[in-house]
Parts: structure tokens; C-alpha cells; sequence
């Protein structure tokens, strides 16, 4: 493990080395590379179709700041400029809750809601290579082949009554599961069930994530290009526009869950949106 380039944490004393809490997969490298899978993805599905993103701009690594000030909501609201953001950083290493912003605002959930459908095919014996693949390469027509054949809405219900998710609900429209409603706060809860599980077969699938979904979708935005060569894991989530456009990273990076969430006006582009998420993940990690 690297050491934390300066997480910025209320409280937390800067300089302080990151301890080794789980393995993820991306290290060293001053940018994020795409990691090789070895399932060849055929079809793409219509659930959730954004238009392909060019090549986001670099994001330079973030420096530790001497003295920073606490993470606000106004700060956030300044970086994304137009929408609504949500942001929550857990430090595993001391059990707490290091920023919280808007933890309980309810957005669709996008592919975010694939870590549920992973836990329900798991749960049921379901094929373990498909669900990673659906995972790294954020795979549409996966996901709704899983959601028909392992319950659709039930998954929801059934996970967020296991894992205590107060803000999370199915789909109104029970074939749509990208407009599954989340909060950051219980897309943390499932990301510390995995991590206290040691959920491997999730985990190696977000710390392998493709650099392009299976739909071209550059996913590379917030956590990965904000990590600076840090460690991470990551499910992402983008959709549009129903009618606003989501924008969602969530992930591990050395000990610290991260979730940022995030809704912009449809006129907002997902390059433009995708660069602002980074941002305000730069500013998390300082």
C-alpha cells in the first residue's frame, strides 16, 4: 500500500500513514490505467443509455494542505456550480465519519445499484465471472438479465432491510433498476458490508473496473482520476435525463470509503459533469 497522499479529514492529523485495510488493485501508476478483463462483452444494454464521453482532462494529484478548513456543503456547491451534491467520507481505521454533506438526499441510483444485484446472485449461487464482469465493466445487459432472473425490486427491499439502508427504495417503475433511489450514506453501509465480509469476488471486480464501460462510457471520472496513484476500488453510476443527469463515484481508496453523488441539469454535458465530480473528489482527497 502507498502512503495516503494527505486525505483531507476533519480532525485528522496530516501526515498520518495509511494503513493497510483491504487489497485493491490499482497502485502505482501516476494515472489510472485500464485493467485487462479477460470476458469479451458482446451486447450493451438499453436501461441506461448515455452518450459516450471524450477523454476527461488529466486531474494533477492532490497536495496535503497545512491548516485546511473543514469540507462544506457550500464549498461543494461552489465546485459543482449547478445541482445538488452529496458527499461522505468514513475512515475504516477509526470507525468514523470524517465529512458528511447532505448524507441522506435521495438520488436514482444508476449503476450504483449493481453492487445490490452482485449481492443477490452471489447470495443465490449465481455465476461469479458474469458479476464481476458486470461490475468492472459496469455491464447494462448483465445487470438486468440478473435483475429479472433474481428478483428485481425484491433485491432492494431484501438488501436494505439486511443492511439497515434507510434511504434506499426500488425502482416505481419495477423494470427500471437504475432508478433504484440511494443516499451516500447507506452507499457507505454497503461498501463496509463488503469490506467487513471480505466480499472478494465484489471487491476484485471494483478494484479491476475498466477504464470504458461497456457502453464506451469513460468511468475513470471522480475517484480514479482524482486518486493521484493511490490505491482504489469503485462502482460508478451515470444516467440521463430523467430528467436531470446523474453522475455518481463511489469506492475505497486506502482506508477511506468515499461516496460522492451528484445531480446536474440536463444541459450540463457528462464531460463537464464528469470533470466536476473529480473536483470535488480532489478536494476530499487533500
Amino acid at each position: 500500500m502507498r502512503k495516503l497522499s494527505g486525505i483531507f479529514l476533519v480532525g485528522l492529523c496530516l501526515g498520518a500513514i495509511g494503513a493497510v485495510v483491504v487489497t485493491a488493485r490499482h497502485s502505482t501508476a501516476a494515472a489510472p490505467q485500464p485493467i485487462a478483463v479477460t470476458e469479451v462483452v458482446t451486447t450493451t444494454s438499453a436501461t441506461l443509455t448515455p452518450t459516450p464521453t471524450p477523454e476527461a482532462p488529466a486531474t494533477p494529484t492532490p497536495t496535503p494542505k497545512v491548516d485546511s478548513a473543514p469540507v462544506t456543503a457550500a464549498a461543494l456547491d461552489k465546485i459543482l456550480r449547478e445541482g445538488t451534491v452529496s458527499a461522505v467520507v468514513f475512515d475504516r481505521e477509526r470507525a468514523a465519519t470524517t465529512v458528511s454533506v447532505r448524507a441522506d438526499r435521495g438520488y436514482t441510483s444508476a449503476s450504483v445499484v449493481k453492487l445490490l444485484i452482485a449481492l443477490s446472485v452471489l447470495d443465490q449461487g449465481g455465476p461469479v465471472a458474469d458479476v464481476q464482469r458486470m461490475l468492472a465493466r459496469s455491464d447494462d445487459d448483465l445487470a438486468s438479465r440478473f435483475w429479472s432472473a433474481y428478483g428485481g425490486p425484491a433485491i432492494v427491499t431484501r438488501w436494505a432491510k439486511k443492511l439497515g439502508l434507510t434511504g434506499t427504495r426500488p425502482p416505481e417503475d419495477s423494470g427500471r433498476w437504475g432508478d433504484t433511489r440511494i443516499t451516500a450514506a447507506d452507499v457507505v453501509k454497503i461498501y463496509q458490508y463488503l469490506l467487513d465480509r471480505k466480499v472478494n469476488a465484489i471487491l476484485k471486480a471494483l478494484g479491476d473496473a475498466t477504464e470504458r464501460g461497456s457502453d464506451g462510457f469513460r468511468q475513470y471520472f471522480g475517484i480514479p482520476d482524482a486518486a493521484g496513484g493511490q490505491e482504489w476500488m469503485v462502482k460508478q453510476g451515470w444516467s440521463c435525463c430523467r430528467p436531470t443527469r446523474m453522475l455518481h463515484t463511489s469506492g475505497v481508496v486506502g482506508h477511506f470509503i468515499v461516496v460522492v453523488l451528484t445531480e446536474h441539469p440536463a444541459k450540463v454535458d457528462y464531460t463537464t459533469g464528469s470533470k466536476r465530480v473529480t473536483d470535488i473528489v480532489s478536494a476530499l482527497l487533500r
